[in-house]
């Protein structure tokens, strides 16, 4: 495979050239994706998914069944494999056939839509197969992990006419769409630059090491399954594309840098003196899902946070610089003793800070708290309630935004395959 550079792909992409692939203002005549493309505008939209593991089948299946039966019915499950698959259509409390074949599914059951929840590293050619059939697509984030995949997908949309939609419910969050909606407001002038720290703790952040996601050829490092989030949020409250970027990481605390290691925690001798040894077996959903279909595949969902094949950084920083001048400090650490992230907006007239602690806060607040400073008055102290789903109450709206017919998008929430490449380029 010819490998491909980043600003080649721009240039061969039209991002940077004129005749473009993906050019800014190009839209892609499809049907919304809440409207049924094998029936009247009245029917259920009909639904597949591929990858009935947590992601899929809680928030992508459990969830929806339970909010949006009266919109939609589930046509078909699909994983490799088949204790979770079974496992998993118990889960969401569905009563439609099951598949390991996944065009077998597709032409069987004819979905309108497809949930894509397997590894990252296998989108691009469900999302593909999808299109070609017919079908719009929902994936989760990352859209993709490489340039080729990242083509192939805007080269489907092209020929088919269909719809890839990202799965960026950050934006969906009221603390950050108030931010977006002060910048386009001028609430502090012009948007000169912007500094971005986010920060994994030692439970979530530690995660991603035990998992499939601690190989890069999987989920194509954290610079994408977790800080494509990041690079999202930042193109979408910037409102600009990314033009130069200068990015350095490293593998410091994980992976090699651990004194000793296991295959997993459950067969590991070492568990009196890991600060990470973690108990798979107490997750009920995580047994059930995984623990108890080891056998079909040999994946252990409690994967030793030291093992020697972790090749994905846990240490990230870039600078980043885009078309309309604004420049972007980030970074992302995957070891802190808290999780959340601290932003701040510099612009002409002032400046919106935000310190937002997911977890261990030092307050029981119900808020989050945007502090927007002008250069020449008083600051002003903006709390926003906490939203009542998922990753800051922005699950539930994408969700409706989704599946709910005529729901308005005031915020420009709605992210497209466009959106997911952009958060890759970075």
């Amino acid at each position: 495979m010819t490998k491909i550079s980043r600003r080649n792909f721009l240039a061969a992409s039209g991002m940077l050239a004129g005749s473009a692939l993906i050019n800014p203002g190009e839209t892609i005549q499809a049907a919304p994706l809440n409207t049924p493309n094998h029936a009247a505008p009245t029917s259920k939209m009909k639904v597949a998914l591929i990858g009935t593991g947590s992601r899929g089948c809680g928030m992508w299946g459990r969830d929806l069944v339970k909010r949006y039966s009266d919109n939609l019915t589930f046509v078909g499950l699909c994983d490799n494999n088949p204790g979770r698959l079974q496992a998993g259509k118990e889960y969401i409390g569905v009563d439609c056939p099951t598949y390991t074949d996944f065009d077998k599914m597709m032409k069987e059951s004819k979905p309108d839509l497809l949930i894509v929840c397997s590894k990252d590293s296998t989108h691009h050619d469900f999302i593909v197969r999808a299109m070609d059939m017919g079908c719009n697509v929902l994936t989760e984030k990352p859209m993709t992990i490489d340039e080729h995949k990242v083509q192939a997908i805007i080269d489907a949309e092209k020929r088919t006419g269909k719809q890839c939609r990202v799965t960026f419910n950050y934006r969906y969050s009221p603390h950050r769409a108030k931010m977006w909606e002060l910048l386009r407001d001028g609430a502090i002038g012009e948007l000169t630059s912007v500094d971005f720290h986010w920060y994994l703790d030692t439970s979530h952040g530690a995660d991603y090491f035990r998992r499939w996601h601690r190989l890069v050829e999987e989920g194509g490092s954290l610079w994408l399954h977790k800080a494509t989030h990041h690079f999202d949020l930042l193109n979408w409250w910037i409102d600009s594309d990314p033009e130069t970027v200068y990015g350095a990481a490293s593998l410091d605390f994980y992976g090699k840098n651990g004194t000793f290691r296991a295959e997993n925690c459950r067969n590991c001798p070492h568990t009196q003196k890991c600060d990470f040894y973690w108990d798979v077996t107490k997750n009920k959903y995580y047994k059930m899902l995984y623990v108890d279909n080891e056998k079909y595949d040999g994946y252990l969902r409690d994967g030793c946070v030291f093992k020697n094949d972790v090749n994905i950084f846990d240490k990230m920083a870039a600078t980043i610089k885009y078309k309309n001048g604004v420049q972007v400090a980030y970074s992302l650490t995957t070891y802190s003793p808290y999780e959340g992230y601290r932003i701040a907006f510099n612009g002409t007239k002032g400046r919106i800070d935000a310190w937002i602690e997911e977890s261990k806060p030092v307050s029981d607040k119900n808020y989050d708290e945007i502090i927007l400073f002008n250069n020449f008055s008083k600051r002003q102290y903006i709390q926003i309630p906490h939203g009542q789903s998922g990753h800051g109450g922005g699950d539930a709206l994408l969700q409706d935004q989704v599946f709910l017919p005529h729901i308005p998008d005031p915020f420009n929430h709605s992210p497209r395959a466009r959106d997911g490449a952009f958060t890759w380029l970075i």
